[in-house]
């Protein structure tokens, strides 16, 4: 008997931070959550959740998206997509209505694994093994060098080798942490994220020189999303190699970046650049290129995903309490030996993706029922 689509239901989260993220123009105060939960007539569900970006992506779920998947065979997820994405063009094909088919998509992807008695890598023909770590760290971006150099020192002797820096409100505090961290980890390997401050190639290399000395793993989301040819332009008068890509979901994803040359590393995000069903298209048209990937963020979806399709990508882990990702720092935390973290637990779907009590004690919009009986 056909197990159908019978619900398809978005919560908003949002977790206020303790000290307020600044990135130049934007000042963030806090994280906000799209939680999506798909039920089946079977009763089984399939959850997922996205960075929202403070654009209405709860609503986009309601309106547009969800109207598609119930009544719906449960079993044919990336169909789903694309009935979904074709019968709105202008909103689903890029930015925040692209964002908001992912996280249905990852949901619809984790309750057709349920369905077939499946962890996720499995239901997709791979499955999970160690994959290479890196720790977002200096987070909030205004504690100063010490405080960035003691986070690697200890993190180091925990066993993770690869650390990420985010850009700070001054380019000359940006410097410092970026020295402490690489003097705090001489072998490590040391990104920076420049998170879309600076608005010119010109910009680009000129900090890109200051910070040449350091021998970065890459400069990240060198320039604001929109202009493949300005990043083409960084890399090719950058020494340190470019990533960009994972706030950019839509039609164009990837192939503008890698048409022009653009980048040293794909970076993807399921949960924006088209959920479970078009990351490996879009991991096969990087290897074609001979680009390599890095997904962002998201590591209980992302290192399933990367493990079961075969890609070897450093998956990013926040540091819990830091503000980082604050949905992730209540549910399975990576155990790390010499860089790699291990498999996360292998269940059904996606594992665990909700943590009710944490959800609770946040600023919550849930106007259909979602939560109440979790």
């Amino acid at each position: 008997m056909t197990d159908n689509i019978a619900k398809v239901r978005a919560v908003t989260v949002r977790h206020m931070l303790s000290t307020p993220i600044l990135y130049g123009e934007w000042v963030m105060r806090h994280r906000e959550f799209a939680l999506v939960r798909i039920d089946a007539e079977s009763g089984l569900r399939g959850f997922a959740y996205c960075l929202t970006r403070d654009g209405p992506v709860a609503d986009i779920v309601a309106r547009s998206v969800a109207p598609i998947y119930v009544s719906s065979p449960v079993a044919n997820p990336g169909e789903l997509f694309y009935r979904a994405l074709w019968t709105n063009h202008a909103v689903h094909a890029a930015g925040i209505g692209m964002r908001a088919l992912s996280v249905v998509d990852i949901a619809a992807w984790d309750l057709a694994a349920k369905a077939a008695g499946q962890p996720i890598a499995a239901f997709l023909g791979g499955s999970l093994r160690p994959l290479p770590a890196t720790a977002i760290v200096g987070y909030p971006p205004t504690i100063g060098a010490d405080q960035v150099a003691q986070q690697v020192k200890s993190l180091w002797e925990a066993g993770w080798r690869r650390f990420k820096v985010p850009i700070s409100p001054t380019l000359d505090q940006s410097v410092e942490r970026l020295e402490a961290a690489r003097q705090a980890a001489p072998e490590g390997w040391v990104g920076f994220d420049i998170n879309m401050v600076l608005h010119s190639a010109e910009d680009v290399l000129d900090f890109e020189k200051r910070v040449r000395h350091l021998n970065l793993g890459w400069i990240e989301d060198v320039v604001p999303p929109g202009d493949a040819g300005m990043v083409a332009a960084v890399r090719r008068g950058s020494k340190t190699p470019v990533a960009m890509g994972d706030e950019q979901g839509g039609s164009y994803h990837p192939e503008a970046l890698l048409a022009l040359g653009a980048v040293d590393v794909l970076r993807v995000d399921a949960t924006t650049n088209g959920g479970v069903t078009r990351l490996p298209g879009i991991l096969k048209r990087a290897a074609d290129k001979g680009v390599a990937v890095s997904p962002h963020m998201f590591p209980h979806i992302h290192s399933r995903l990367i493990a079961a399709l075969g890609s070897e990508a450093p998956i990013e882990w926040g540091i819990p309490g830091t503000g980082v990702h604050p949905m992730d720092d209540c549910l399975d935390q990576a155990v790390v030996r010499d860089g790699y973290m291990q498999p996360l637990p292998d269940e059904p779907g996606f594992g665990s993706l909700v943590e009710p009590a944490w959800i609770a004690e946040q600023v919550v919009q849930d106007p259909d029922g979602a939560l109440d009986d979790l």
